[in-house]
């Protein structure tokens, strides 16, 4: 992956992409996706594991600071 910068970018919420945490917005814009997608893979993903992926976005919640 390459950085225009140089340095890495900020693993952040979204503030602007958000439903309940923004944690899926804010992976949409850290790897440039579509926020849907994010959010359909999420709910897929919560169906298929039996709710691991709950605890994946709680963790997620409160582990990665809101964007100002």
């Amino acid at each position: 992956m390459t950085f225009e910068s140089g340095s890495p970018r900020e693993f952040t919420r979204s503030s602007s992409q958000k439903m309940i945490g923004g944690v899926c917005g804010g992976v949409a814009e850290y790897f440039g996706w579509d926020v849907n997608i994010v959010r359909l893979a999420t709910v897929a993903g919560t169906v298929l594991t039996g709710g691991t992926v709950v605890l994946i976005y709680l963790a997620a919640l409160m582990l990665m600071p809101l964007r100002s």
